[in-house]
């Protein structure tokens, strides 16, 4: 477990990680690390942190816990890294983001180039057990990732928070409506594809920086060389 925060999130969450509930979350995730492989490994857990600096998030994207298959999960929500196969709801998230804005079908799930431009991919669990989806839920990562986005929501700059499912719209009231913009839609889940295809979740977002006079998204991934 990393024991300070990466850049000029330390600044601002700090104190987050000397509080009680987070020295058992430690405890927690060591324990579970001794006994069988926990994702991602341990240097990455705040990797979305340390790719998109405090001052720099402009949008704000939940997702729920790592992939939990073996390579996949490294700290970006959503994300995987290069050479390994884009998961199902990656290829929802393509594809909408292929009709909603034209952008061309990337053959890599690999994140980093929406990371690197202010584009937090924030997991609300940070660690997960091999093989076992949600199986960190409840042990105090939600009170951390909530402590994330109270943060940006008290900046002054404003962002564009999307919430995907429903589990990512219970975090609706630590948001500061009147001054950050929020996007609001179905998960891009297999389960509920049908209500997430169509939904141009992209367009409306750049609408939003716009409005915040902030540009917008480069959407492209390259191809990995």
């Amino acid at each position: 477990m990393i024991d300070t925060l990466p850049g000029d999130w330390q600044t601002v969450l700090g104190e987050e990680l000397h509080r009680p509930y987070f020295k058992e979350l430690a405890a927690f995730v060591e324990a579970e690390r001794e006994a069988g492989p926990v994702y991602p490994p341990p240097g990455q857990v705040f990797a979305a942190l340390e790719a998109t600096p405090y001052a720099e998030v402009r949008v704000v994207i939940l997702g729920q816990d790592p992939y939990h298959g073996e390579g996949q999960g490294h700290g970006l929500a959503f994300s995987v890294r290069p050479g390994v196969r884009v998961p199902p709801s990656l290829r929802n998230i393509y594809k909408e983001l292929h009709a909603d804005l034209g952008v061309p079908v990337p053959t890599t799930g690999y994140l980093m180039p929406w990371a690197r431009q202010g584009v937090l991919l924030l997991n609300t669990v940070l660690t997960v057990r091999a093989g076992e989806a949600n199986s960190h839920q409840g042990r105090g990562w939600e009170r951390f990732t909530d402590a994330v986005i109270r943060a940006i929501s008290n900046r002054e700059r404003p962002a564009v928070f999307v919430l995907w499912g429903a589990r990512a719209r219970k975090k609706l009231p630590l948001i500061d409506t009147d001054r950050h913009t929020v996007v609001t839609g179905a998960h891009p889940s297999p389960l509920s594809a049908r209500k997430f295809l169509g939904s141009r979740p992209f367009g409306t977002i750049d609408t939003a920086l716009a409005r915040h006079d902030l540009p917008p998204i480069d959407w492209r991934i390259p191809d990995p060389a």
